[in-house]
């Protein structure tokens, strides 16, 4: 093969976890030839996932062409920062608040897009960044699920925007909204990094960062570096839940990241017939773990029909929802706001 048919075949060959060609990307290095053999050399610093491209390429050119590797000079910095000294890998964003839960289904998401929106309600320029990899809602919630990545003329990436916020997720650079991503924990971190670093975000108020379920790596490197200036945590009033998210607040305390305050999702259920309240997952479970882990308690938000739908339909309640519903989500901020302007 020559060097135009490497060249013509590579255009067609995608980054990991990306729609967008090693050669749109700058990965390949040169194309160049040896004692008669072509090499390819990759610019990359990814260790995982330039075992994948090596991979693919093996098997496109049949072992035929030689894939090399060439560390960027130009790559940007991946020593980590401690949680006593987080790095600032946004610095465009005077706060950043990272929304957390024990477990999963609680609401963090629905949570974090409406903190987002109110925030802006209130004239904040506001991101919005979807670090939950594994199972990235927000493009869903933010009605931005058919987006793609775009790139600008600096080709930084070019965010979603929708409800006056700044959206980058995950989400939206697969193929399809049901493509799995089946990353190992760097690779996820090596892509939220690049969120932080490579997106056009602009000058923010306010970073909001939807983290994944639990206390584990992404966690971790978040605090590590970032500045947060607020962890605001998602519970329902459950035991189970409350269990798994005493974990969470003890996480934040362990990293040295400041607890702005607990949110109880799912507080109570008001019979639209009746009336009548009833308190399904238990009552009073959030405001009793705020006050035994001596953090502020936000607020409650109920399980409601409407909120329910808004949210799958990707107009968030704070913005579409009554005046009720709204302010459901306006308290929560205003309280938060109160802890740490």
């Amino acid at each position: 093969m020559n060097r135009e048919e490497i060249l013509k075949a590579l255009q067609e060959v995608h980054y990991p976890g990306l729609e967008r060609s090693i050669v749109d990307l700058k990965v390949v290095e040169s194309v160049t030839e040896e004692n008669g053999k072509p090499i390819v050399t990759l610019s990359m610093q990814n260790d995982e996932a330039f075992e994948v491209l090596e991979s693919r390429l093996d098997a496109l050119f049949g072992g035929e062409v030689e894939i090399r590797r060439k560390a960027s000079t130009q790559k940007k910095s991946i020593n980590y920062g401690d949680t006593a000294n987080p790095n600032n890998r946004a610095p465009y964003a005077k706060k950043v608040i990272a929304v957390t839960s024990g477990k999963g289904g609680v609401g963090k998401s629905t949570v974090s897009v409406n903190l987002a929106v109110a925030l802006a309600q209130k004239g904040f320029a506001v991101g919005l960044l979807d670090a939950d990899v594994y199972g990235p809602n927000i493009p869903r919630m933010t009605r931005t699920a058919h987006e793609t990545l775009r790139w600008n003329e600096n080709d930084r990436i070019v965010p979603s925007e929708n409800f006056g916020i700044k959206i980058m997720s995950v989400g939206l650079t697969t193929p399809a909204p049901d493509t799995p991503l089946v990353w190992r924990s760097s690779v996820a971190v090596s892509a939220l990094i690049q969120f932080l670093e490579d997106v056009e975000w602009g000058e923010l108020d306010f970073l909001v960062i939807d983290m994944p379920p639990g206390t584990g790596d992404i966690q971790l490197t978040m605090a590590q570096e970032l500045p947060i200036a607020a962890g605001v945590i998602v519970t329902t009033p459950q035991p189970v839940a409350l269990d798994d998210v005493s974990r969470a607040i003890m996480m934040f305390k362990d990293i040295n990241v400041p607890i702005g305050g607990l949110v109880e999702n799912m507080s109570f259920f008001i019979a639209p017939d009746t009336k009548k309240r009833y308190d399904i997952f238990g009552e009073g479970g959030g405001e009793a773990t705020a006050q035994k882990y001596g953090i502020p308690f936000l607020g409650k938000i109920p399980l409601d029909m409407q909120i329910r739908a808004f949210s799958d339909e990707g107009t968030p309640p704070v913005a579409m929802g009554d005046k009720e519903q709204k302010g459901y989500y306006k308290r929560i901020v205003d309280n938060l706001l109160a802890q740490i302007l």
